[in-house]
């Protein structure tokens, strides 16, 4: 296996701002029920106005800059670029962490948690509890390299993982995420239990199936969540069941309308996180379109939706002798749904804490990164 580590610069191109902006003007808008809002889906109002902010008052240059605060870095193995961050942590003995972003996110959710894990004594925590933080983009997401073969499922990208943080030193570490994060954290534990201190999540994957011997049977808490489950599909899961199925298909008009961009993905951030319908009142406009034009700029729609495709073929189905054994912890986010029930997860998880936040929603480290910073430096401060 041949691998290299070489710095990275976030790329600019005020050519591609250019075209960007000459899309947006150009929107031909579909009509609407009058006084409908968002009952049919992203209210057409709404996404006027923010793609005319996007057209003509975001400043992505100033975006890149804010990234450019970190050190970036690419990473290849078996031919497959992988972009991270690698932030190093101010204290005697940091623990090494690698932090996996979700769908419809980016990298960029990360930025406001990272100064608190490896720097806490500046961010009113204590000095011992910082981390050697790694953020890397999923393949197929951001400045990563969009898989041109099948199989970039949660399995290989442990292994990309895996092999990434062999090559930065740290034989042992810890590993956090949420959404498709959770799925790839969960697979380094399966796959890697002597390499994993421990596992962070907040959220436990959609796939997840924990074995059942015949005759099992469930708690009532479990068979409820099963119900709630298949109903949220049934209301809410037409993305999830498209992207997962036919995802060429949608991409023609994501990849080519930024206005159908917008719609496709800040529905999500609107739905998913603890905003009460208002997405300004918990993200700034810049900080949606940052990773929005993340999104465009890499022209990455297409590939983050094979992941979907990808987990559907291999998912977090166990076996009989599939278990996490590494210590785990669990951050309940009240907005994250569906999430199930503390015994349907200990069927397959090593649960050695959980906590039930008293807000937040899907994008936990960009909604609440102070609480949920905290929630991890007391977790793996016994392994310290």
């Amino acid at each position: 296996m041949v691998m290299a580590i070489v710095p990275f610069s976030i790329p600019f191109s005020q050519a591609a701002v250019e075209d960007l902006r000459e899309r947006l003007a150009r929107t031909r808008w579909p009509d609407e029920i009058p006084g409908s809002g968002w009952e049919y889906g992203f209210d057409l109002r709404s996404l006027k106005d923010i793609c005319e902010y996007w057209c003509k008052g975001f400043d992505w240059k100033a975006q890149v800059a804010r990234m450019l605060e970190f050190e970036h870095f690419r990473h290849v193995a078996d031919g497959v670029g992988i972009h991270f961050i690698h932030a190093r942590g101010k204290g005697p003995a940091p623990i090494p962490l690698i932090l996996t972003h979700g769908w419809p996110g980016s990298f960029l959710e990360m930025l406001k948690i990272l100064p608190l894990l490896t720097d806490p004594a500046a961010h009113g925590g204590d000095v011992v509890d910082s981390f050697n933080v790694v953020v890397p983009s999923l393949p197929g997401f951001g400045y990563s390299d969009r898989p041109h073969r099948p199989g970039m499922n949660v399995f290989r990208i442990a292994e990309l993982w895996a092999g990434l943080m062999a090559e930065l030193g740290y034989e042992h570490f810890a590993a956090q995420g949420g959404d498709f994060g959770a799925g790839v954290s969960t697979a380094l534990g399966l796959r890697y239990p002597d390499r994993i201190l421990g596992l962070h999540l907040n959220y436990i994957p959609g796939s997840y199936l924990p074995h059942l011997e015949s005759g099992a049977r469930l708690a009532a808490v479990e068979e409820q969540f099963l119900r709630d489950a298949a109903r949220w599909y049934d209301e809410s899961g037409a993305y999830a069941h498209l992207q997962r199925t036919q995802p060429q298909t949608a991409a023609y008009g994501l990849n080519d309308s930024p206005a159908a961009l917008a719609a496709w993905i800040l529905e999500k951030f609107r739905e998913w996180s603890d905003c009460e319908g208002e997405l300004e009142r918990r993200f700034t406009r810049d900080e949606l379109l940052a990773n929005l034009t993340l999104y465009w700029m890499t022209e990455t729609i297409h590939s983050s939706f094979r992941l979907y495709f990808e987990v559907r073929k291999a998912p977090l189905q166990f076996g009989e002798t599939d278990f996490v054994h590494a210590p785990c912890s669990i951050a309940r986010f009240p907005r994250e749904e569906p999430f199930p029930p503390l015994e349907w997860i200990d069927r397959g998880y090593n649960v050695q804490r959980w906590t039930q936040m008293p807000s937040g929603g899907h994008f936990a480290a960009a909604e609440e990164p102070e609480l949920l910073a905290q929630d991890v430096r007391e977790f793996f401060r016994r392994f310290r």
